[in-house]
């Protein structure tokens, strides 16, 4: 019987273990096909609009449904809640995300998202949401790890550096026709709506923590927020998206990728996100963000011809210690806060279990 639970336990690790990297995968995929969305052509505005319906249209069914039971009732508050949690999270963080890509490459975007966890860590520690205690060795790691995650997205957004992969003549011709024009690339731009990018994703998650205490229906939530977005992202496009022409969707290829946008990038990876963090926990799901940088790069020299800068490895390799800095000092933390509350009794035992749910339901990779 023991070999048979053995068995059992690797498989369920390797199952878990595969969910992850086709995660990684499907945000990875994601990089290129905005990119890709970008070159043919379609709106930077248009672009969330409709990633947003197709999520909205996906997710909201199933919300209604399956949390039926358990979603508190709505008030004036939680409305006026959920639509500045959809003017950060959706709004701000899929327009600078789209800014960004527009004038920078897939790869450093990806790059700089690695850097969220540090800069959710910082503005939680400023807003006295998370403790530091710098006697303590995962105190140092965690403002460590955070000055490493800033200080490499300001060396990806100061200095670009030289190649590192040298491209013959006709690589790079096409490398201009895929990419566009020289504005596209315009490095600093790009980064600091980048910046932007993970400032509004870490401000996202830091302001969606009390949310979740008071509506923890996740679902509902999510539709609710996806459809806030949405109404921001078509004001936005009443005011400067006024041509019917951009609406207009005129390829197969600009099909696949407001499909892949709205329906992989928003629906099937925010279930797939949700299981995996069920099963292996938010630290687990974390560490394999930078699995996903590579998976970017690789795909980026591959189909769209990017070039990979000396800065960028640089800020990107910062940025990933920094990550695996802020990760362990948090999980050593919770180690000893754990020790200390076993040793105090059963009632702050399950005063944690309720903060750590609730500390599950508001992380992501």
């Amino acid at each position: 019987m023991e070999p048979m639970r053995a068995g059992v336990h690797v498989s369920g690790k390797m199952k878990l273990v595969i969910a992850v990297l086709v995660l990684q995968l499907c945000f990875a995929g994601f990089h290129i096909v905005s990119r890709v969305a970008l070159n043919i052509g379609v709106s930077k505005i248009v672009y969330p609009v409709y990633r947003n319906l197709l999520a909205l249209i996906l997710l909201a069914p199933v919300a209604y449904f399956y949390e039926k039971k358990k979603r508190p009732p709505l008030t004036f508050s939680l409305l006026v809640q959920f639509f500045l949690l959809a003017l950060v999270g959706i709004t701000a963080n899929q327009g600078f995300y789209i800014l960004g890509l527009y004038y920078a490459t897939p790869t450093f975007a990806s790059a700089m998202q690695n850097s969220v966890p540090a800069i959710t860590f910082l503005m939680a520690s400023a807003l006295r949401l998370e403790k530091v205690n710098l006697i303590r060795r995962d105190g140092l790691a965690k403002v460590v790890g955070t000055l490493a995650s800033v200080g490499g997205a300001m060396v990806i957004t100061l200095y670009k550096g030289s190649p590192l992969l040298h491209q013959d003549a006709q690589i790079i011709n096409n490398e201009d026709m895929l990419s566009g024009s020289t504005k596209m690339l315009n490095w600093t731009w790009g980064c600091i709506y980048l910046l932007g990018h993970c400032l509004s994703w870490a401000g996202w998650m830091v302001f969606q923590a009390p949310i979740v205490k008071r509506y923890p229906a996740k679902l509902s939530l999510t539709s609710f927020t996806c459809f806030f977005g949405l109404i921001q992202f078509m004001l936005i496009a009443a005011v400067f998206e006024t041509d019917p022409l951009k609406w207009k969707i005129k390829s197969g290829e600009e099909v696949f990728t407001i499909l892949y946008a709205g329906i992989i990038s928003s629906g099937i990876v925010l279930w797939l996100q949700t299981w995996c963090i069920q099963k292996g926990g938010p630290v687990f799901v974390a560490v394999f963000q930078p699995v996903q940088t590579v998976l970017v790069a690789i795909m980026a020299f591959a189909i769209l011809h990017d070039q990979l800068y000396l800065g960028g490895l640089l800020g990107a390799v910062l940025i990933m210690i920094g990550l695996y800095s802020v990760l362990w000092g948090k999980t050593e933390e919770q180690r000893i806060v754990a020790k200390q509350v076993e040793n105090e009794g059963p009632l702050a035992k399950h005063l944690l279990e309720n903060e750590a749910k609730i500390q599950e339901n508001i992380d992501i990779p």
